[in-house]
């Protein structure tokens, strides 16, 4: 009781200074007119849409930039920057997009097709070293010219005029349109980005907007503000005047904050769920994405060794985990695929159709554990595993140390906490042991996820390597597109193939459990590259936050 007691004395001393040092009409956590206020773990990591891989930067992208196309609540494109539909002409491998007059930059610049094909081409220029340049290798000539091997002139992408884009594809890609929704795609005003150079993107100054929203304040690791874009060409339907996201690793805090009306959204962990309950504030809902432990081989020896990956794939108890630990909504997995990214040609859920052989067993877990210590010549064996340096994650990765260290004698996982920064920075430079990680869908094909795994992708930080399955992959994406069964065959053996070799350890899928205003409407949820969009949101106050129900 008295660690307790102190732990929530500590937490309410801490809301009073946060509140204490925004105490004015228009700070961080004032409700005054429309204005949204939201706590969030992890900070983005730029504002630079070429640089960034993390669902948090993505999230804030869709409220200040917009692409071609953007998405609606059933993750289908809609016009955004692009008036209507495109042109597709050679059997779908040509696109010619019509571009509205009336898209402004926050600068008052005109949005162009200029825009969209220097964005394309910088994050394709290996001078970028763009991580995500990969999902860009269906444009004509864009992989050879991102390995150096073609100019970038070469790549198929072209304004033919302010406001017509054409783009040249390898093949008829059936998700184009809502490809060019990601984060990725972006357009980007080159006079800006030349202006600031290596410091574009690292400031909320150092950046132009063509969103509904732009970034008025960003203090690293603390707060992201935003303001309604006056520019913005659809500016009538957006009705809040300010997003402020408050970056609080301790959700416990959150969760004070919103009682406190202080926030309208926020994120509570496990122990928390049961107190709200009975709220009409509280929603839980399933995400499409997928969390596992990554594995790197290059700098654990062990991890080489399949009948050691396999251990540790099956020594996790994935049920007691999201049961226990989670209590959000989260759901075990098996598989690599997150459910409700994409269907098979016969109607099911392609996660659903996957046979794994990484179920949770402590039984078969320790005879794997025996043939690796044999294979290995070892009888003890250490790693670490990367966490972020929050109390949710710090629980999270105490359970897993504790199933493996009680399922797999005389193994030991030392957990190292770190910034999300710092996570993914290390998982990028392979400098890492192990890792708690996660993928999320960017379109809705299980290519999404297929993809991160082939040799040489920038997202495959393991050291695995398998030719058969990079092979299938390639399949997939290329001479089976209008083969739709001989293609799901192929994605489907290649995930049970990489999950037969255990590179990665799937633990959960990813679930939410957030308290939300009531009288907050209109957010669209997106399962594909960011969470969520608020260009639609507003507050109706004529609810009674407490109740749910209207004012009497």
């Amino acid at each position: 009781m008295k660690s307790k007691s102190f732990r929530l004395l500590g937490i309410f001393l801490g809301i009073v200074l946060l509140l204490s040092a925004c105490g004015n009409s228009e700070g961080l956590y004032s409700d005054k007119g429309q204005t949204l206020r939201k706590v969030i773990a992890s900070d983005m990591t730029s504002l630079d849409s070429a640089a960034v891989t993390d669902t948090v930067s993505f999230s804030v992208y869709k409220q200040v930039y917009e692409g071609l196309y953007s998405l609606d609540s059933d993750d289908k494109a809609v016009p955004g920057v692009a008036k209507g539909e495109p042109k597709v002409t050679n059997d779908g491998k040509t696109y010619t997009f019509k571009l509205r007059k009336d898209a402004k930059w926050s600068n008052g610049d005109p949005v162009t097709a200029h825009d969209f094909e220097f964005a394309w081409k910088r994050v394709l220029d290996p001078d970028t070293a763009s991580q995500y340049a990969y999902i860009m290798y269906d444009i004509k000539n864009a992989e050879a010219a991102n390995l150096g091997k073609k100019p970038l002139d070469s790549v198929g992408v072209k304004a033919l005029d302010d406001h017509t884009l054409k783009v040249e594809l390898n093949k008829a890609i059936p998700y184009f349109k809502e490809l060019t929704s990601f984060g990725t795609y972006m357009p980007q005003n080159e006079k800006v980005v030349k202006k600031y150079g290596k410091e574009y993107g690292l400031k909320a100054d150092n950046v132009v907007y063509n969103g509904p929203f732009e970034v008025k304040n960003w203090k690293v690791e603390d707060r992201i503000q935003l303001v309604k874009n006056n520019n913005y060409w659809d500016k009538d339907v957006v009705k809040l005047d300010r997003v402020n996201f408050k970056v609080l690793k301790d959700q416990q805090a959150g969760a004070s904050l919103f009682d406190t009306n202080s926030v309208d959204i926020t994120k509570i962990v496990a122990e928390q769920v049961e107190k709200y309950e009975d709220s009409p504030a509280l929603n839980k809902r399933l995400l499409s994405s997928t969390f596992y432990i990554k594995m790197n081989q290059k700098t654990v020896p062990a991890f080489k060794n399949e009948e050691f990956r396999k251990a540790i794939a099956k020594s996790i108890n994935k049920k007691g985990y999201v049961d226990s630990v989670k209590n959000d909504g989260s759901e075990p997995v098996d598989v690599f695929t997150a459910k409700k990214t994409a269907d098979s040609p016969n109607g099911k859920d392609f996660s659903s159709t996957i046979k794994s052989p990484l179920k949770y067993s402590p039984k078969e877990a320790q005879q794997h554990l025996e043939k690796a210590k044999k294979q290995l010549g070892k009888d003890k064996i250490v790693f670490s595993m990367n966490t972020e340096d929050t109390p949710d994650a710090k629980i999270s990765a105490e359970f897993i140390k504790a199933q493996v260290e009680k399922n797999l004698p005389g193994v030991t996982l030392k957990v190292k906490q770190m910034p999300f920064k710092q996570r993914l920075t290390l998982e990028q430079n392979e400098t890492y042991e192990a890792s708690l990680s996660g993928w999320g869908p960017d379109y809705p094909d299980p290519l999404t996820f297929l993809n991160i795994m082939t040799t040489g992708n920038s997202n495959n930080n393991t050291g695995w390597s398998n030719k058969e399955y990079d092979q299938l992959v390639k399949d997939a994406n290329g001479k089976l597109l209008t083969k739709p069964k001989e293609r799901q065959a192929a994605m489907k053996k290649a995930e049970e193939m990489m999950l037969n070799d255990a590179p990665v350890a799937p633990i959960y899928q990813k679930g939410q459990a957030e308290l939300i205003n009531p009288q907050l409407k209109g957010i669209i949820y997106n399962q594909i590259g960011g969470e969520y969009s608020y260009k639609y949101a507003y507050f109706d106050k004529s609810i009674d936050r407490e109740t749910g129900e209207k004012k009497k």
